[in-house]
Formats: structure tokens, sequence, C-alpha cells
């Protein structure tokens, strides 16, 4: 809205000249980053106290040795700051004719409303069985569905149809494959795959949040590079029209991010159960579908991989003799029960996302 307002101000009005500052995507995000935590940080408290109000608080279930009953009572689906937060300072700072931010804006909508039901009916009922597992996972299905279509047709496509259905690695330049039509099904995996890898990271006060901005920031630096015809053509990317405008959406996410770790943080006030969860994992896999950087989140990710691996490890692998891999899945419970204290495991996790990301973005060079 602002970014409109300033661009046709700037058109009509010589003497505000210097509004051909919000032109510029970089001094955007950072106007969007700043609008997310400011509003955060404002209606965290409000928030806190409505969710009280309402009884929307958390039951803390407990997992055996693992003790969460001082979590008792605190107001869960703090998903709605993080969302509110994220929609509107991109609804104020970003160019919203951009097809990527629609899809963008969609996602975050479609996939805050699965959490929303499901965290709804868990407060509703008392118990931990809100959405069915197979329910959840036939929405976000859906999304995916939605998206591939939209993705390969060549009207409503905002990515460039020669590499569309192209399949990229980090580190090298050239794609390894052209998945054809079957790309289609890749996205819904990786958008199921993606979304419910940091659902299961949600688990330990700030531990989901962290390493999301974490990843959107990654991201929000491939998009801009992707975006720019200069550093596109230097770095050695396919350059896609309209996709830097992702890195102002990405700016929101850490923003907001920050702002939700302020009340996050261990002792948390609010948790962002699936409401948040959900959406942040569908709108990262999204984005890595949209700059074609599927296979980027394997590295940026992997705190998500890992808890989401073991998981799958322990639900899924049977080992003779009653054996398991783990203590107990996911990997952030497996390491309480080793003795670690929560907020050891959360911080260690964060550094260990934190040079992941590290690592990821070097492949903005090494190609």
């Amino acid at each position: 809205m602002l970014y409109s307002l300033t661009t046709w101000l700037n058109a009509n009005f010589d003497s505000l000249s210097w509004l051909r500052l919000f032109s510029y995507i970089t001094f955007r995000a950072i106007l969007a980053a700043l609008t997310a935590f400011i509003m955060a940080l404002f209606f965290g408290p409000p928030l806190i106290r409505w969710l009280k109000k309402c009884g929307s608080t958390d039951l803390a279930w407990g997992f055996g040795l693992v003790n969460v009953q001082s979590k008792s009572g605190t107001p869960t689906m703090g998903g709605i700051l993080i969302l509110a937060t994220i929609i509107s300072s991109t609804l104020l700072w970003c160019d919203l004719s951009n097809r990527f931010i629609q899809l963008l804006l969609s996602a975050a909508i479609w996939f805050g409303c699965i959490g929303a039901l499901d965290d709804y009916l868990k407060l509703k009922h008392k118990s931990k069985a809100g959405l069915s597992e197979k329910k959840k996972i036939l929405s976000q299905v859906g999304f995916g569905i939605l998206l591939s279509l939209i993705y390969l047709h060549p009207d409503l496509s905002p990515v460039p149809m020669n590499i569309a259905t192209k399949l990229f690695v980090p580190f090298f330049k050239n794609p390894i494959a052209d998945m054809d039509y079957a790309y289609g099904l890749f996205i819904i995996f990786v958008v199921v795959a993606i979304s419910n890898s940091v659902n299961l990271a949600d688990g330990l006060d700030g531990l989901a949040i962290v390493p999301s901005f974490f990843v959107a920031g990654v991201f929000g630096a491939f998009s801009y590079v992707i975006g720019n015809t200069v550093l596109a053509q230097y770095l050695l990317f396919d350059y896609m029209p309209g996709s830097g405008e992702i890195l102002i959406f990405c700016a929101a996410m850490i923003g907001s991010g920050i702002g939700f770790l302020w009340y996050n943080a261990y002792p948390a006030q609010i948790f962002m159960g699936d409401t948040g969860s959900l959406a942040l994992g569908g709108l990262l896999g999204t984005i890595a579908i949209l700059i074609k950087q599927e296979f980027l989140f394997v590295i940026a990710g992997g705190v998500f991989v890992a808890e989401a691996a073991t998981v799958f490890l322990t639900k899924y692998i049977y080992v003779p003799r009653g054996k398991r891999f783990f203590f107990r899945a996911p990997l952030h419970h497996s390491l309480q029960y080793r003795g670690l204290a929560e907020t050891k495991v959360v911080i260690r996790l964060w550094i260990v996302a934190a040079l992941l990301a590290l690592f990821a973005a070097t492949a903005l060079k090494i190609r």
C-alpha cells in the first residue's frame, strides 16, 4: 500500500523525488523487517492477555521423563501474531501486483488456517489430537496441487517456463535434470515435507522460530540475487524478473520472528502453536519452490530436516529386538532425555542452525 502510494507521489510530484528511495528493494526490506518487529513487540502483550482470557492456553502434555508442567497455562496460537505482522508488513511495503508476493500471501493464509483449525480443535477437546494426520496432510497437499497448477501454467507462473521444471542443486550452476510435468509432484512433496519439518521442531521455547528466520535470511539473499540482472549474471544464476521482491517478504518474516522471540524465549510467555509452525513451514517451502532452491533447504534448514528425520526413523523404520534409533523423537526431546537442559538444547540447535545458514549462503558464490 505504502509502496504504491510513494510510487504514485514520486511520479506526480517533482518536489517529492526523495520518495524514489522506496523503489529500492533493499530499503523496503529494512522497513519491512522493522515494521514487523515493532508491530510484534507492540501487539504481543495484548494478544497474550486476550488468549489467556479466551482460555487458549497450553495443556502441557507430558513426555515421560521430560518435565513440561511448568509450561501449563502458557497461551498458545501465538502464530496469529507472526502471521498478522508478516502479512501487515508485506501489504505495506511490497509490490502487491507481484505474482511471487501474491502466492506467498496465499500460502500464509492457507497454512495459517490449517494450523489455527488444528490448534482450535486441540483446545476445544482439551486433547493432543487436533486435525487427524490424514486431514492435515491432505490440506497441505491441496495447497501443493494449487501451487503446482499455477506454477506450471505459462500465463500464471511467475517463474520463466524455460527453467520452471528444471532441478537445481546447491553448488552446481547448471540444472541436474528436467522433470517436466513430474515437477508438479515434486512441488507437492516439498511443500508438505518442509511444512511438517518446521511443525515437528516446535517443541521447546524459541526452538523453531530462530532457525526459521535464519532460513528466511538465506532465501531472501538468494531471491535478491536471482531477481537482479547484474548479480544473477555475475553469480551464474538464471534471472527471474520480480523475484527480488521476495527479499522484502523474507525481511518481514525475520522482523516478525525476532519480535515473537521477545515473548517466546525461555521461559516462554506465548507459544506459536501449529498456527505459526505450519504457516512458517508452508512459507519456507513455497519460497524454496519459487526461487528454485528446494535442495538448499536441506542445508539451511538442516535442524528442521534432522527433527523430521528422527521422527521418521523412530516411527516408520523397524529395528529388531525392540531397540530404537533415538530415545525419543523429535530430536530435541531425545537430547533432553540425554540430560541436557532445555535452554542448552535450544541454544546449541540455534548455533547449529546459524552455522548451516552461513554454509548455505556460500552456495551463492561457490558454483
